[in-house]
């Protein structure tokens, strides 16, 4: 049996394109923000060149950047685009989560664990009740998803499989599947860590230089040096904000972890051991866990 991706409930579809949604939108208002600053610090480095009137044209260029920048975080604030990137996306995640392990008889929707559908039911509202209270705005509140729809026919019928399938099944759509996207993402991180630690890199060393050059008398002036200033710290900023390089290790230890748990589940772990292994599988890929990784990765 295939459990793919369309199989999983409607409230995590919509939750989980709201979180792609809000991640681009805070992303995109951080980068105008950044872009912004330098453009307008270029502006101000610039000679006084041509006037309209008593207006310096490259001076109102960056008081237009500046009051940029303060607009886009204005706009940005209000939109609350990051919170509701981080909700949405815990909520899509807890969601999948909890579906996978009530589909394949993970803890504790195992045969023993009594009624697991009102099990379920209860886990799942229990989860997003504490996401609602920290602002996630739940769309079957507005009719956007309809109730009722929190399990599919999908999980259903993998449930009602023996557990040789339901191992197979885990393995290959959910734990190979999940560390392959941590081994794609571990990539990307890496070569967006190289272009901008060698592009922060350069900018310093020309700033470096032509102060060295403006202490002994020389060079092209401090407004260069401020503006390539400038440039590297908003590389930094946004290197920060992309957070690369704790990322990296974290799902690179996320992705050892899962390899190792492969080889478990396909070889050592019995059906009454399998709830606990499905649960522990599950944490492993939680954004909390990752977060925590990422936040004491040396």
């Amino acid at each position: 049996m295939t459990f793919r991706h369309e199989d999983l409930p409607t409230l995590f579809h919509h939750t989980d394109q709201a979180a792609i949604t809000r991640q681009r939108e805070s992303t995109q208002a951080t980068r105008a923000q950044l872009a912004l600053l330098v453009t307008a610090a270029a502006a101000a480095a610039l000679p006084p060149g041509p006037e309209v009137g008593s207006l310096r044209v490259f001076g109102l260029l960056s008081v237009l950047g500046y009051a940029g920048v303060l607009a886009v975080g204005l706009r940005a604030s209000r939109r609350r685009a990051r919170p509701q990137w981080q909700l949405n996306r815990s909520a899509a995640e807890f969601i999948k989560s909890l579906a996978w392990r009530y589909a394949v008889h993970g803890a504790p929707f195992g045969k023993d664990g009594g009624d697991a559908e009102a099990t379920y039911r209860t886990r799942l509202e229990a989860g997003l009740d504490e996401l609602r209270k920290m602002g996630w705005e739940d769309p079957r509140a507005s009719g956007a998803v309809p109730q009722g729809g929190e399990i599919t026919g999908a999980m259903q019928r993998l449930r009602g499989m023996d557990y040789r399938v339901r191992r197979e099944t885990y393995v290959r759509d959910r734990l190979i599947e999940q560390r392959n996207w941590y081994r794609r993402r571990t990539e990307v991180s890496r070569r967006a860590t190289a272009v901008w630690s060698w592009t922060i890199v350069l900018l310093t060393c020309l700033a470096l230089l032509f102060a060295l050059l403006e202490a002994f008398g020389s060079g092209p002036g401090a407004r260069l040096t401020g503006l390539l200033s400038t440039a590297a710290a908003a590389g930094i900023a946004w290197n920060e904000v992309r957070r690369h390089h704790p990322l990296i290790e974290a799902h690179t230890l996320i992705e050892q972890d899962l390899a190792a748990m492969m080889v478990v589940m396909q070889t050592t772990i019995t059906e009454s051991q399998w709830p606990s292994a499905v649960y522990e599988t599950e944490r492993y890929v939680s954004p909390q866990h990752t977060d925590w990784l990422a936040r004491h990765s040396s």
